[in-house]
């Protein structure tokens, strides 16, 4: 969990292990979105990926991501 999800972090997808970088964040109505790209040499021919982010009392978070600036593995 993050206190925001904020355009320059990176992410980790929790299926592949890979790398993604937040490219943008917008709302739509009540609902906020992350785009993510992911964090190779290919991004910027990479399709971007929408993901809904996840609000708590806690924080926020992107579901199937661990934002990657908590851990050790960067």
């Amino acid at each position: 969990m993050v206190k925001s999800v904020q355009a320059g972090q990176i992410w980790t997808a929790n299926d592949s292990g890979a790398n993604f970088l937040v490219t943008k964040v917008y709302s739509e109505l009540f609902t906020q979105y992350a785009m993510l790209r992911p964090a190779t040499a290919s991004a910027p021919e990479a399709d971007t990926i929408r993901v809904k982010v996840a609000k708590a009392d806690e924080g926020m978070s992107l579901p199937g991501y661990t934002f990657t600036q908590d851990s050790q593995d960067f």
